[in-house]
């Protein structure tokens, strides 16, 4: 019995090898840069900071901000909005336990949109599931600074003119970045605590 080959598109944190490997347990590589048509990355991923598995505080004067803003894909009819990232081969199960670490998102199939970087049976990819989405985020949200720090430096660390790419097709955070510190954690195993 033939096993699919399956894979992921990484457009955020997941570019970087160090996350994926330790939501997996296992050293993940990227199988291939790739730019994801007919989407476009933006910061519109929301979670309740107050509410959710992981409560920071602004490292400056120790306050919680209401919301933390994430990247998320949206779809897009500008081609030069297409976001740069990373396929990741993964097993079904290892797509599960993405699911989990990715709680906000829904997980659907981008095969087509990926051209001829796509040497996979069928890549999925992620975006906020509709009660995470923001569109226009509220005024108490911010960007955890370690946060978009590790994706940029993810994305310099893929090859040249990447890193430059990934900040031209994401434009800069909505709301304030902001030095944090995690102050209640009831994360999952494999998840990461850094933001």
């Amino acid at each position: 019995m033939t096993v699919a080959r399956l894979g992921l598109f990484a457009y955020g944190s997941l570019v970087s090898p160090e996350s994926a490997s330790e939501t997996l347990g296992r050293p993940v590589e990227a199988s291939a840069v790739a730019r994801l048509g007919g989407w476009r990355r933006r910061w519109s991923t929301l979670r309740d900071n107050r509410e959710c598995e992981k409560t920071f505080a602004r490292r400056d004067n120790g306050g919680l901000p209401g919301y933390v803003l994430g990247l998320n894909l949206e779809p897009s009819g500008d081609e030069a909005e297409a976001p740069n990232g990373v396929i990741l081969e993964l097993t079904e199960a290892e797509l599960e336990r993405l699911d989990v670490r990715e709680l906000r998102y829904a997980r659907f199939e981008v095969t087509r949109h990926l051209g001829q970087a796509c040497q996979l049976e069928a890549v999925f990819a992620y975006r906020a599931k509709p009660a995470h989405f923001a569109a226009r985020p509220p005024h108490d949200a911010i960007v955890i600074a370690s946060y978009a720090a590790f994706v940029e430096s993810a994305f310099q660390a893929l090859g040249p003119g990447q890193g430059e790419l990934y900040l031209g097709t994401t434009g800069p955070p909505p709301v304030e970045v902001v030095e944090a510190v995690l102050v209640e954690d009831r994360i999952p195993a494999g998840n990461p605590r850094r933001w």
